[in-house]
């Protein structure tokens, strides 16, 4: 059975930058670095791990490879985001710091079941920082909330 999320690992251009965001911008503290030299097959390799922890347990961590180019290709932000809960003081404290520190912030976004901001970190991910509103779980229960049904009659429109 699966317990849990312990990480996400993304690529980026340069490891200092993005603790730089991801540390002093958003409060993810450094947790660990892995400097890997060699893969557990014996090839040569220059690779620093990052890890970032988060109140849960669980890490953000990314992979700087400078012998390997980095190509971020920028999609829209439903396409790849990393979405990280706050409360809601959290969530208009972030808003306002994005703002007067010129990161690209987007939002407040309501999508009924949580609130929402976005910034771009220095890779190009986008970041959306949510906030639980107070009828959450009710829209996130497949009990009630008829999540399959929906599902279902999405693909039964797509086949015609």
């Amino acid at each position: 059975m699966i317990k849990g999320l312990h990480h996400n690992a993304y690529r980026c251009r340069d490891s200092a930058e993005t603790r730089t965001f991801y540390e002093d911008f958003l409060g993810l503290p450094l947790a660990g670095t892995l400097d890997i030299s060699e893969t557990k097959t014996g090839r040569e390799i220059k690779v620093l791990h990052t890890f970032y922890g988060m109140d849960d347990g669980s890490y953000l961590a990314f992979f700087e490879a400078p012998d390997q180019p980095f190509e971020f290709k920028e999609q829209h932000y439903y396409d790849l985001h990393i979405a990280l809960e706050v409360t809601p003081d959290v969530l208009q404290e972030m808003f306002e710091k994005g703002k007067a520190e010129g990161i690209d912030t987007r939002g407040i976004a309501d999508h009924e079941f949580v609130r929402s901001i976005y910034f771009r970190d220095p890779n190009g991910y986008v970041i959306e920082l949510t906030a639980k509103t107070e009828d959450h779980d009710s829209h996130m229960d497949p009990a009630t909330n008829n999540a399959r049904g929906i599902l279902d009659d999405w693909q039964a429109s797509k086949a015609g």
